[in-house]
């Protein structure tokens, strides 16, 4: 490849390192970027770069988390170690329902609702959404303010917003965040808890489309991979600590405006 389609490369790195955790929607972003940086592979490696590259995010959210994460940790007590356990098992529970469905619907969401009319649909929809779910919490006061206040139930109810997530457009983040707000969670605790939740969910659909596109790659495809999930990982870590320094001060509803917008020009860009 030249220099050219590297740096192609390079910019869908950076896109989905910030789209993936901001509630933008990484796919509506990746639909775009296929439109104007196409790039010279296959239909089908593409179909699963957009996908796999995903593993240089989740990477961010392992280094970021890692102590917290690990329940073997020599630094941790007893209880601060039963605390962790309890935390992946909230976090099994909450990415069951997306695995489910996920695994029985990937083929007909791919073939059926994998285009830009749906995608300009979702993020409107989502975006409205957020601004009105926004306004509802300044009159409402949290009252989930940890991941241990999670309940295994609130844990499921909010794996169940994260189906939504199947829909394209709709954004994992952005369902899962919105769904832990409405059942009473920070905004921080919305999105840590997001961030945990994208590790098996990510890993699962990753896996999915290796599996299907097969594990014999030329040269090029092999770096662009490597190369892809490089920068997401870098631009990821960066985008999570900022997401995180700014909601705390700040609510979603800019993320909201930004979707409304970002669906209008979707539309408009296929449509004209």
């Amino acid at each position: 490849m030249n220099i050219l389609e590297w740096l192609k490369v390079v910019c869908i790195g950076i896109v989905e390192g910030l789209t993936e955790w901001l509630p933008i929607s990484s796919t509506g972003h990746m639909i775009l970027l296929n439109e104007w940086l196409q790039m010279d592979q296959s239909n089908a490696f593409m179909e699963m770069f957009f996908v796999v590259i995903q593993l240089g995010a989740i990477g961010a959210v392992v280094t970021l988390y890692f102590q917290r994460l690990n329940p073997f940790s020599p630094k941790k007590n007893k209880d601060e170690k039963q605390e962790t356990w309890h935390t992946w098992f909230k976090v099994l529970i909450g990415v069951l329902p997306a695995a489910i469905f996920g695994f029985l619907l990937d083929d007909w969401l791919n073939n059926t609702l994998y285009n830009a009319f749906v995608v300009s649909i979702m993020l409107v929809v989502y975006g409205v959404a957020f601004i009105l779910v926004e306004r509802r919490n300044k009159k409402v006061k949290p009252h989930i303010n940890s991941i241990k206040d999670i309940s295994y139930s609130t844990a499921l109810f909010i794996g169940l917003f994260q189906t939504l997530s199947l829909i394209p457009g709709t954004s994992r983040s952005g369902a899962t965040i919105l769904g832990g707000i409405i059942l009473g969670a920070s905004r921080s605790v919305s999105a840590e808890f997001s961030f945990f939740l994208s590790i098996p969910v990510m890993f699962g659909a990753s896996a999915l489309k290796l599996f299907k596109f097969g594990f014999t790659f030329t040269m090029i495809e092999c770096m662009t991979l490597i190369i892809g999930m490089i920068v997401a990982y870098i631009t990821s870590i960066l985008t999570i600590k900022l997401l995180l320094r700014y909601i705390k001060t700040h609510d979603f509803t800019v993320f909201g405006w930004y979707r409304i917008a970002l669906g209008i020009i979707v539309i408009l860009y296929f449509v004209l």
